[in-house]
């Protein structure tokens, strides 16, 4: 089954930096077939290859121009900052539980979400640094939504650290740190699981809304390749026994 795919603009999240954390410079599983390129050179490649087309076919928050370049309060802005933001926990996640468990599957679950998501974060912030606009914004994540009527993720209070719907809280984050073996497997997987699923609403949401096809692509591609994914980690926690929901702290 095929991979799928947080903090670019938020400085209260983990990742802030826009490194990994936990463990980002050792090496991946060396049975994995496939090379992971780090986030700057998927954005060197976004900034050659796919922002010239984005940029052309970018239209500002009143589309009123097919050449001009995204507002800097529109859905395609604000989507790229807050996937952004939501990809870079997804990669410290994975990257915990690989330095805690020893399992090929989860590891491997746990490789494919780091390189999947690292590049489709660096082609973001490509895409936004093309556009000259800033990394970060004071708006509330996911505030874009709202224009299509997506309230849930407009409406999310974040607490914890977990700014957007599906993000894991710092107690979490904490908690899984300090598991190992199959407990930190089996929470990771849960953690993912929501991760994955807010993932989705919202790429679906900004698919709902785009109006620019280049991002509109990868953002459909997001849906495609998690809910992929979202069926296997179902059965990876079906397989160890354990519910899909996320234990109370």
């Amino acid at each position: 089954m095929t991979a799928a795919e947080a903090d670019g603009h938020r400085a209260d999240g983990p990742g802030a930096d826009g490194h990994p954390a936990d463990g980002a410079d050792a090496a991946p599983a060396p049975s994995r077939r496939r090379i992971w390129w780090p986030a700057a050179l998927a954005a060197a490649l976004a900034l050659a290859l796919g922002v010239p087309a984005l940029v052309a076919g970018g239209t500002s928050a009143s589309g009123t121009s097919s050449l001009s370049v995204p507002a800097d309060d529109s859905p395609e802005a604000g989507f790229a900052r807050d996937m952004a933001t939501h990809h870079q926990q997804a990669v410290d996640l994975s990257f915990i539980v690989r330095d805690r468990t020893t399992d090929e599957p989860t590891r491997t679950l746990a490789f494919d979400i780091i390189n999947t998501q690292a590049n489709q974060r660096g082609m973001m912030m490509g895409w936004l640094d093309q556009w000259g606009l800033t990394q970060h914004s004071p708006a509330k994540p996911m505030a874009w939504m709202a224009m299509g009527g997506h309230g849930h993720g407009a409406d999310y209070q974040a607490h914890d650290g977990s700014l957007m719907p599906g993000m894991a809280t710092n107690t979490q984050l904490a908690k899984l740190r300090s598991l190992s073996g199959r407990e930190a497997e089996v929470f990771y997987l849960q953690l993912m699981l929501e991760h994955h699923k807010g993932g989705v609403e919202m790429a679906q949401g900004y698919v709902d809304m785009a109006r620019n096809e280049s991002e509109k692509r990868l953002a459909q591609s997001m849906v495609i390749g998690q809910t992929s994914e979202i069926g296997l980690i179902t059965d990876m926690l079906k397989d160890r026994g354990a519910a899909p929901g996320v234990p109370a702290s």
